[in-house]
């Protein structure tokens, strides 16, 4: 089985990257079971399905020419007397994507490879597979920017919006497959470049005017707004041309994350595609004509 282990992110909520385009990682893939786990996992499934009461016959039969396969016949005992030499290479599913045709594509049932040998499938996992797959499960903080003023902004006031470095820090999550004489693994590591601003209305203007933020060299996005920077427009920040009224603008803040892997036969960064992840938050902005700062 495929193990994954993930570094520590900053504080609050999280949730799993978006990639950028069409690509999404494998919704199904082939990986090694030992001899071992393939016979429990036969004999568990088949006695389960055959010992359930009201279960209809068809499946009790489905299972039992399944079982029969790999036990009694064109294999004999799950291969447990060559278990040093082999190992059974069974399908996985996502199984968040199950239903979805790329999931299906990998339909060959259980097949034998031995140590050392390729497995005759497109789908075999490798260092790269296990790296798109540990992209799946990147969670990443939320992106809730520091806003200035806070609670409310005015009409043509430039609001001045800026993420604290120590919340954007790398983050990564390692996939480790040992199994048989397969012992391969991949990291995949998310690293914050920029942030993008949508003011949630099109009567606003962002700074910069193509409202993308890029990352400060302490790792920190935007700048905090101080006293005395009342007249400077903000790195990072918006200027909205007119009131919310009695509702709010949902300001949309997405970070792009540059995605990269290492493993094994893989010792240097490569590229895989960008993420995002963000968030909405409510803004209100008031009509004010003269507003001291």
């Amino acid at each position: 089985m495929i193990r994954y282990t993930s570094a520590t992110t900053g504080g609050g909520g999280k949730g799993n990257v978006t990639p950028v385009g069409n690509w999404t990682p494998p919704a199904c893939w082939y990986e090694p079971r030992s001899a071992e786990e393939f016979s429990k996992y036969v004999e568990n499934m088949y006695d389960e399905t055959v010992n359930t009461p009201g279960q209809h016959s068809y499946a009790k039969a489905s299972v039992g020419m399944f079982r029969d396969q790999y036990k009694d016949g064109k294999y004999k005992n799950y291969n447990l007397d060559e278990k040093g030499e082999g190992s059974w290479w069974v399908a996985v599913r996502d199984e968040d994507r199950w239903t979805e045709p790329e999931a299906q594509l990998c339909d060959k049932q259980p097949f034998w490879v031995e140590n050392g040998a390729a497995p005759p499938v497109e789908n075999a996992v490798t260092p790269q597979v296990l790296a798109e797959l540990a992209y799946n499960r990147i969670q990443l903080p939320t992106t809730e920017v520091t806003l200035a003023p806070e609670a409310t902004t005015k009409v043509n006031l430039p609001t001045w919006a800026w993420l604290d470095k120590a919340r954007f820090k790398e983050v990564s999550v390692t996939a480790a497959l040992n199994v048989g004489g397969l012992n391969i693994q991949a990291t995949t590591t998310a690293k914050p470049v920029s942030l993008k601003l949508e003011p949630g209305t099109p009567d606003a203007e962002t700074y910069p005017a193509s409202g993308e933020c890029t990352i400060n060299d302490d790792g920190s996005i935007g700048e905090p707004y101080a006293k005395g920077k009342a007249n400077q427009n903000p790195p990072c920040g918006i200027r909205y041309l007119r009131s919310s009224g009695d509702g709010t603008f949902k300001l949309q803040a997405t970070v792009t994350w540059e995605i990269t892997w290492t493993g094994t036969g893989n010792p240097n960064p490569t590229q895989l595609p960008n993420g995002t992840f963000g968030n909405d938050q409510d803004v209100t902005v008031q009509e004010i004509q003269s507003v001291n700062r």
